[in-house]
């Protein structure tokens, strides 16, 4: 047994001399320390030897044991060294080089126009309400009174889940939200920006696009405070010299219901090919809430009265910034965006 260990001490003091990789130290693991391995072999040995030499060969073999875990934790940290600089060196950055200019993004045009009516409303007394964007149809369609069959529920214009949920259509679901949660049934004055689908898709039109609900709920409210609401919004978007005019039309939600126009914002109302030659531009729906939503939602309309509202963001964002087609606002492409710093600051 002792020739042996004498052996394999001979065989350590050289073995690891011509080692040049993991892969090479691994296997030598192996083949001494291995399952079959030569230190292996010798423990297992142990139980042919004599009693009486049983405790001298077992400090032998710890011995050798130690001597080899020593010498192959010096190689592989001597080898993983070795690795480390050869990969710095292949990965070493030359600074002589020209830098490469990091194009960096900028806010969303959609966003600018929202915080920019978020400021406004909000300095107008009005709070901000963010609803879900999956509604039931309780909620999106029945509570705003709109019954069954209506053009509106029609699957073609709808992203249907179940049959009782939905992706929200219009942000007036945020209407009926804040309505039933105002626990008093007092006045209220809420804006709610966010996130709506319908089954749309081309130039002027998406299947995903932003809307603002705006709603407001007191006593003695009339289609004045309507209109002058609107004229701040429409100034404050497209600028002071903007005129709005109001069109009967027809929503199931309000009555009465009109379309709102404002003069054309590339020819200031004198006519030209993007308004028609009409000098009007069609923007939002709005009108007096119906009285049947008031009462779907707890509120007594022979009190209370109230006008909505509700422009797409994307469409002021567009006659904004003079933008042809929708379908750029959601491209993301850092050229475009970064046209409206300069625009901003113009």
């Amino acid at each position: 047994m002792k020739e042996k260990i004498n052996e394999i001490k001979k065989e350590l003091s050289i073995i690891f001399e011509n080692i040049k990789d993991n892969t090479e130290l691994n296997n030598l693991k192996v083949e001494y320390l291995g399952k079959n391995g030569k230190i292996t072999e010798l423990s297992k040995s142990m139980k042919d030897i004599a009693n009486e030499e049983k405790k001298e060969i077992g400090i032998l073999i710890n011995e050798i044991r130690e001597e080899f875990n020593n010498k192959y934790n010096a190689m592989l940290e001597r080898i993983n060294e070795y690795n480390l600089n050869k990969k710095l060196e292949s990965e070493s950055i030359d600074i002589t080089l020209p830098e490469e200019r990091i194009k960096s993004g900028s806010k969303h045009p959609l966003m600018r126009t929202k915080e920019e009516l978020e400021d406004l409303f909000i300095s107008m007394g009005f709070d901000i309400y963010d609803g879900p964007e999956i509604e039931s149809d309780e909620v999106c369609f029945q509570k705003l009174n709109i019954p069954k069959g209506h053009p509106a529920r029609d699957m073609q214009d709808s992203f249907y889940i179940t049959e009782e949920y939905l992706l929200r259509t219009q942000t007036s679901t945020g209407q009926v939200r804040t309505m039933e949660a105002n626990i008093d049934k007092g006045p209220l004055r809420i804006i709610c920006p966010g996130k709506t689908y319908r089954r749309d898709d081309d130039a002027t039109h998406s299947h995903q696009f932003m809307q603002m609900e705006g709603l407001v709920i007191d006593e003695n409210v009339s289609l004045a405070n309507l209109k002058w609401t609107l004229e701040q919004f429409s100034k404050k978007i497209l600028g002071e010299s903007t005129k709005v005019r109001f069109r009967p039309s027809y929503f199931p939600f309000t009555e009465p219901s009109v379309e709102v126009d404002v003069t054309c914002f590339k020819c200031k109302g004198k006519g030209c090919p993007l308004c028609k030659q009409t000098g009007w531009i069609e923007v939002l729906g709005a009108g007096m809430v119906h009285p049947n939503v008031l009462e779907m939602c707890g509120y007594d309309s022979k009190k209370y009265q109230g006008f909505a509202f509700g422009p797409g963001l994307d469409r002021f964002t567009m006659f904004k910034y003079a933008i042809p087609d929708i379908r750029t606002l959601y491209q993301n492409d850092i050229r475009f965006l970064s046209e409206f710093d300069r625009k901003d600051s113009e």
